[in-house]
């Protein structure tokens, strides 16, 4: 019987030790699922473990072959670059090791499903309780911003699959940083559109530099606003579903069905 492959989890980085902690932690509990495969991960940037060191680390516990999964929503170009780069060291360091590498995680219906549970939280919701009519509530969804449109286009899609039967009179867009519009110029457009109730969700993962930026603007914008009821949902956070997506990634990458970037001994075999 062939052993499968272990799991290399693959982190954006951030500057905020909470959103590392929060990382290396969901790594530990992606682990606790199967504890039958190794499971390592580290971050492409800023944070530690540096991608390379779970390599290594995996490595040292006999794995010859692997497959990475970016805990990524919106994996900008160098995210993706720095993944495929880490990756193609660590097979000159470690001659003879293979892996694939399997999809970013958005947009999903399973996230989808987090998001909107984040927006009835922030509406007063409680679970297994919608709050009262959304057909008044404008959304604006604030992804992390790159200078790679593909990116950028991800958080509109994801605007687009959030709004879609959900019932909110509208899901804008806006970024935290590299993109525009910034948060208040979204919040601008929403009132432009004929916003009275405004919800600002963050699109991302964890805690962390960008999502406190995003809340900190949020509340200027607010306090500048009275006449505007404008609230802050949360991040998505370490759920049971998010687990549950990444090996599910897992699987698809295992079974071919998976985005650009199979890999074997660093060689890019759907490259273009």
């Amino acid at each position: 019987m062939t052993t499968p492959p272990a799991l290399l989890v693959a982190g954006q980085g951030t500057r905020d030790d909470t959103g590392s902690e929060a990382f290396r932690a969901f790594v530990r509990e992606l682990g606790s699922r199967r504890p039958e495969l190794p499971v390592a991960g580290g971050f492409v940037e800023l944070s530690r473990p540096p991608l390379g060191d779970a390599v290594t680390e995996l490595v040292e516990r006999g794995v010859r072959h692997f497959t990475a999964v970016p805990l990524m929503l919106v994996p900008a170009g160098h995210a993706k670059g720095g993944i495929r780069a880490a990756l193609a060291r660590e097979t000159e360091r470690h001659p003879g090791i293979s892996y694939t590498y399997g999809p970013p995680l958005g947009p999903h219906p399973a996230l989808l499903d987090l998001l909107e549970r984040r927006l009835d939280e922030a509406l007063g919701g409680t679970a297994g309780r919608r709050p009262g009519d959304r057909a008044d509530v404008t959304v604006l969804l604030v992804g992390p911003g790159s200078t790679d449109p593909d990116a950028n286009a991800e958080v509109h899609r994801a605007a687009r699959l959030l709004w879609e039967g959900r019932g909110y009179a509208g899901v804008e867009t806006a970024f935290a940083s590299l993109a525009a519009p910034d948060v208040p110029n979204g919040l601008d457009r929403c009132v432009r559109l004929g916003a009275r109730r405004i919800v600002v969700l963050p699109y991302f993962l964890f805690t962390g530099v960008q999502p406190d930026r995003v809340r900190q603007q949020t509340e200027g914008w607010a306090e500048a606003h009275p006449e505007i009821e404008v609230r802050s949902a949360g991040v998505i956070g370490p759920e049971p579903e998010l687990l549950d997506l990444v090996w599910e990634r897992y699987e698809e990458a295992l079974g071919g069905h998976h985005a650009p970037g199979h890999f074997h001994q660093g060689v890019d075999s759907h490259a273009h």
